[in-house]
């Protein structure tokens, strides 16, 4: 049995670190979130159209950085937790200056994320 989100393990990653590849960041989701296996797909094809169409390879480094960084954030429970409370928080705030914190509070963690995925 495959460790789930709701596995109290604190914020120990559920997997290592992937390699910035799209397989391998394919696999990783499958994994610490398939909930978003759709989004990955309709990502990394959207992409690769963009690089056919622009003859430009930085759509694809640009997916999968974006990638990279969701994968590191959902491979830490907690995290995780953080991030999507943050997110859906922002989206119900009463005020723009709620949302606003709330928004600023899953971006620092998405640069975390990203950071991390880079220094690698």
């Amino acid at each position: 049995m495959g460790l789930q989100h709701n596995e109290s393990i604190g914020d120990q990653p559920l997997i290592p670190r992937p390699e910035c590849t799209p397989a391998a960041l394919r696999a990783a989701c499958a994994v610490v979130a398939p909930q978003f296996l759709a989004a990955y797909d309709q990502a990394k094809d959207q992409a690769l159209a963009e690089a056919v169409e622009h003859g430009s390879l930085k759509p694809v480094h640009a997916y999968l950085a974006h990638w990279a960084a969701l994968i590191e954030i959902e491979r830490h429970p907690e995290t995780a937790r953080a991030y999507h409370r943050a997110e859906y928080l922002a989206q119900i705030s009463s005020t723009p200056k709620e949302a606003r914190e709330h928004l600023a509070t899953a971006a620092g963690i998405y640069r975390d994320a990203a950071k991390a995925v880079h220094t690698e």
